[in-house]
């Protein structure tokens, strides 16, 4: 075995330590910028400390991110922020904020949007859940920082958050997913919301938005979920609306919408839902619906749209599981190719102004659990059989019909369905109404017969003294 000479042993070790000086000028930088432990990748201290202090102003002074933290996106993870590699480094990518569960970063009761927060320019993905409470507004004017990496924005349940969107939410060019829920925003939707053409989903529902939506809203041709609902939103569907071709869900429920549903609604070919349910829509129903084959659910209740149900070729929408026209001032009759919905769950009619029968071919659609009648003028027999009023039970709903009825000779009355008379008993009060009102004509033909035969024995009386007077005089 060869031997090593001292020489030869003390230059190894040389060149022993100028490789580990060199590999630590590699990863933590000649002024110590990087940060990495137990031989990981580093970070950007720049970085680490925008994370830390960012994290610091939501969840309170008492967090102390270095202590608790040194290794971020490595060995001592923090809960909620997820980190990728670019060019050899960690960034953050990945921000949640607030009690999404028992590991989350919660939220103190007075936080603040620092500015190192908008230094995390590779950040994917930013969400605040439950985090505000006390009041405080979206911070405006440094949105655009994040313009080249943010995808995904949400604010969820935050009460506290209150003021308006910020204007600069229209210039994160890259974003995808923007997702306000349940919080105290106010004031008008912002045109440039219009210009965020890679939008697959936009949810502002449960604020308090009101005026207008823009037609700029119609551009966003690459939107799967459009959800405005439970607002104070006012004005007309837009007609650009029918440019949104790629939509799945469309929700606008609960607000103030007015004016007709536009027939450009029917480019929406894809389109499963469509929910204008507690608005101010009128003008009567659109036969463009026919023409959406995909729709799953519609639901338009408590509008007072008006029209009838006849025009509308509802054999078309085949895949429609869910019908709800209940509380739109409908007239006419119930047509019978509703009975050719195979896939329906759930038909709501109620409360409207309805006319004519009920076809018995519902009972034969397959997947029917519920279907709601009441509240109208409907007439006849219903000649559904008992095991049909057995299998729905109360979400069958006729009563308030009062010339409604169920044949009593095809079952017990007490199998009959809720609210709704015999026919026999129908007819007894029918009967029993002739008979009163007969015994009312007979009352009062009595009483004017004997009115009659009264006032003409006083005109006989009178007749008599007056003859006698002229006798005797």
């Amino acid at each position: 075995m060869m031997g090593f000479s001292r020489t030869s042993v003390g230059d190894f070790v040389i060149v022993m330590i100028v490789m580990v000086s060199l590999i630590g000028k590699c990863i933590n930088g000649e002024n110590g910028e990087y940060e990495g432990v137990g031989g990981g990748a580093p970070m950007v201290k720049t970085e680490q400390e925008a994370l830390y202090s960012a994290i610091q102003g939501f969840a309170g002074e008492w967090w102390n991110g270095s202590d608790l933290y040194p290794d971020p996106c490595g060995w001592t993870p923090i809960q909620g922020v997820s980190c990728d590699l670019f060019d050899g480094f960690w960034y953050v990518t990945e921000l949640n904020i607030g009690s999404i569960d028992d590991n989350s970063l919660a939220c103190a009761p007075h936080v603040e949007f620092r500015p190192h927060l908008f230094q995390l320019n590779h950040l994917k993905s930013l969400s605040f859940f439950h985090c505000f409470v006390a009041p405080i507004p979206i911070p405006s004017g440094n949105w655009a920082a994040l313009s080249g990496s943010l995808e995904s924005l949400e604010f969820r349940s935050n009460l506290g958050l209150i003021g308006n969107i910020p204007p600069d939410f229209g210039r994160l060019r890259k974003l995808q997913s923007l997702v306000l829920i349940e919080n105290g925003l106010s004031g008008g939707l912002p045109d440039n919301i219009g210009n965020l053409t890679r939008l697959k989903r936009l949810v502002l529902s449960g604020n308090r938005f009101t005026g207008e939506i823009g037609d700029g809203y119609g551009n966003l041709s690459e939107l799967l979920i459009l959800d405005l609902s439970r607002n104070s939103l006012s004005g007309s569907l837009p007609l650009t609306f029918g440019g949104l071709t790629s939509l799945l869900k469309l929700d606008l429920s609960e607000n103030q919408l007015e004016g007709k549903i536009p027939s450009e609604i029917s480019n929406l070919k894809n389109l499963t839902l469509l929910d204008l349910s507690k608005n101010k829509i009128s003008g009567g129903l659109t036969k463009s619906i026919q023409e959406m084959s995909s729709l799953e659910e519609l639901v338009l209740s408590r509008n007072p749209i008006g029209d009838d149900l006849m025009d509308i070729e509802w054999e078309n929408l085949r895949g429609l599981m869910v019908l709800d026209l209940s509380s739109t001032r409908l007239m006419g009759g119930i047509p019978e190719s509703l009975s050719r919905l195979k896939k329906l769950r759930f038909l709501g009619l109620n409360d409207n102004n309805l006319t004519g029968n009920l076809s018995p071919k519902l009972a034969e659609l397959p997947n029917l659990s519920s279907l709601y009648v009441y509240g109208n003028n409907l007439t006849g027999e219903l000649k559904f059989t008992q095991g049909f009023y057995g299998k729905m039970g109360r979400r069958f709903g006729a009563w308030n019909n009062s010339n409604l009825c169920f044949p009593v000779g095809l079952m017990a009355t007490s199998f009959g369905p809720f609210g709704v008379k015999a026919c026999q008993e129908v007819r007894t009060s029918f009967r029993d109404s002739g008979s009163k009102m007969v015994n009312e004509n007979k009352n009062l033909d009595s009483h004017f017969r004997t009115s009659l035969s009264s006032s003409k024995y006083r005109f006989d009386m009178i007749w008599c003294v007056f003859m006698l007077i002229n006798f005797f005089m």
